[in-house]
């Protein structure tokens, strides 16, 4: 299945505990991807970028197996530009700049290559933005991914409870669920968020793992544990593409390949955050993602004998 990713393609300065950059890519699109083009799933960007914007990044992409077609180049314009500090946490962080530049007036642009896209990943954009791709495509998709945050929910609920109602699978985190539903009980705030449309759940709870959630079930899944924690940025982008991806690699929806596909983007995101931005995405070998991916299920199978 074909995966239809829509959202930022951008630059980041980044700060933690363990250094510094400068500007380096990033961009939720972006760690979306890379992580599609890891598991061999044919994607498709859709954003905007500046003149600023080097070749060698477009190049990077295209090399990956990424159509960059539906990536529109403002040659006067600049690129959306964040910088922030992460705390020792690595939890918290401060938001130094935000530039949106070209973003400001995003007008997503559906090239006819990607209009059979079965999957939409709607990557952190405002919802207006969001509904307008679905308006824009030939037909539905099988599946439509949303992502969002609590800025929305505070500048624009209206139109995001529109768009919330009309997508399969909302992925947020454990604040954002209690602000979105007013519940603290992430059960009770699932349940909440499940009848405004979507029919699975995704609450990401960082270094404590995930929850899914569909018709009263529940999975649970812990983060991998690791040595070195260097750049926690993007880490959730590329756990949706890990999500979307292995759906996109089983053309299944069902609740059962959902726990697997959670499994996979968990995987995926704990590369990210061994370097900065996208550089260790970029390492991943397919041998070290298996392995990765079997380490956790070392990590969550267990028998008891009672």
């Amino acid at each position: 299945m074909k995966l239809l990713v829509v959202g930022s393609v951008a630059f980041d300065a980044i700060e933690t505990p363990f250094g510094k950059t400068d500007k380096i890519l990033g961009g939720a699109a972006t760690y979306i991807s890379i992580a599609s083009s890891i598991l061999g799933v044919e994607s498709g960007i859709v954003s905007v970028v500046g003149g600023d914007f080097p070749q060698s990044d477009l190049d990077m992409l295209t090399g990956r197996g990424v159509n960059i077609e539906g990536i529109e180049i403002i040659k006067e314009g600049k690129t959306f530009f964040w910088s922030g500090k992460y705390h020792n946490d690595l939890n918290s962080r401060d938001t130094l700049v935000t530039e949106v530049n070209v973003l400001e007036n995003f007008d997503p642009k559906i090239p006819e290559s990607m209009q059979d896209a079965e999957i939409l990943l709607l990557g952190n954009l405002h919802p207006g933005v969001q509904l307008s791709v679905l308006e824009k495509m030939h037909n539905r998709p099988k599946l439509v991914i949303l992502d969002t945050m609590n800025f929305w929910m505070d500048s624009a609920m209206d139109i995001l409870l529109q768009m919330i109602a009309k997508t399969d699978v909302i992925s947020i985190n454990d604040e954002e669920a209690r602000q979105l539903s007013g519940e603290y009980s992430l059960v009770k705030a699932a349940q909440k968020i499940h009848a405004l449309g979507p029919k699975f759940v995704i609450i990401k709870k960082g270094e404590h793992g995930a929850l899914l959630f569909h018709e009263g079930k529940i999975f649970a899944i812990p983060a991998l544990p690791l040595e070195e924690v260097y750049d926690p940025t993007g880490a959730g982008d590329t756990f949706a593409g890990g999500f979307a991806s292995y759906l996109a690699r089983k053309e299944d929806f069902s609740f059962e390949t959902m726990k697997s596909a959670l499994i996979v983007g968990s995987a995926m995101a704990s590369f990210t955050v061994e370097k900065f931005g996208t550089q260790r995405l970029e390492e991943v070998t397919e041998a070290e993602m298996i392995a990765r991916i079997n380490s956790f299920k070392e990590l969550t199978t267990f028998e008891v004998n009672v």
